[in-house]
């Protein structure tokens, strides 16, 4: 991988139009403390009053700002793709160093195992759990990080017998270095592209799972999350509140998938030489 990767990404529009989108986010909710003058969780408010110089985006049913709800929620939903992703990468990435390199019985099982969890339908795993037991939203992260690994490894493991077969790694295995130092120091910064698309695919996938369990109800309501939002403006549907209540959380929930989504295209398109053919 001696190609200015850089120079490609910059060049990219996807890339770039993925990340003024992140950037524009990142900076709108670090900005949050400034922005937000009400708790989000304070129902003192008169409900249904419309936008006003002290309520930007005026008051829901429950008295509440909504304005100060939706960056919470916002945060919530971002918070729970990050830890998800990040987690997806650790377990999937490992499993697929892991399997490709010692290969035999550990490579059989870990891919046995991944095919097996690619047959699950996480989405139900999901709901069911959280209508039954109510997890929190940390464990539900877990859960479906643990359900959703295997597509990593897989793609890691395909790369590792690849790169493994170099000249580097025999002369490194000749010169009596262990399987660990060899992963450590010359697989896994090879990998590093890997590592950015499958976190930014299971990042976006999750954050889409969080506002539809929170959408369905299947989270804590005292919880803020953009797809509760949406389901409580939903119920009054009939009122004037759909560009105030409404709308704000489907753009930002918009924004988001699309931020995220435009960099793994991006990612995809320029470190993989097969797409790169065809787009």
């Amino acid at each position: 991988m001696h190609l200015n990767f850089k120079t490609r990404l910059l060049r990219d529009p996807w890339f770039v139009s993925g990340g003024a989108v992140s950037a524009f986010i990142l900076i709108f909710l670090l900005l949050s403390p400034v922005l937000v003058v009400h708790d989000p969780h304070d129902m003192a408010f008169t409900p249904f009053s419309p936008p006003s110089a002290e309520h930007w985006l005026g008051v829901n049913d429950g008295g509440m700002d909504i304005f100060s709800e939706l960056l919470a929620g916002m945060k919530n939903t971002l918070y729970f793709g990050l830890f998800t992703g990040l987690v997806c990468l650790v377990i999937g990435s490992g499993a697929g160093l892991f399997s490709a390199w010692f290969r035999g019985i550990p490579d059989l099982v870990i891919m046995r195992l991944s095919d097996v969890l690619l047959a699950v339908p996480a989405v139900m795993i999901l709901i069911l759990l959280a209508a039954f037991f109510r997890p929190t939203p940390l464990y539900l992260a877990l859960i479906l990080a643990a359900l959703s690994w295997p597509t990593i490894a897989k793609v890691v493991r395909a790369q590792t017998l690849a790169v493994k077969t170099g000249l580097h790694i025999h002369a490194s295995r000749q010169m009596g270095a262990s399987g660990l130092y060899i992963i450590r120091t010359h697989l896994m910064p090879e990998l590093y592209p890997l590592y950015l698309i499958g976190f930014a695919s299971k990042a976006r996938m999750a954050m889409f799972m969080e506002v539809s369990l929170s959408f369905l109800g299947l989270l804590d309501p005292g919880r803020k999350s953009l797809g509760m939002m949406i389901n409580y403006a939903l119920r009054y549907y009939y009122l004037d509140i759909w560009w105030n209540w409404l709308l704000p959380p489907v753009v930002c929930l918009t924004l988001l998938i699309m931020g995220v989504t435009f960099l793994a295209l991006s990612l995809e398109k320029v470190f993989d030489p097969r797409l790169k053919e065809i787009m």
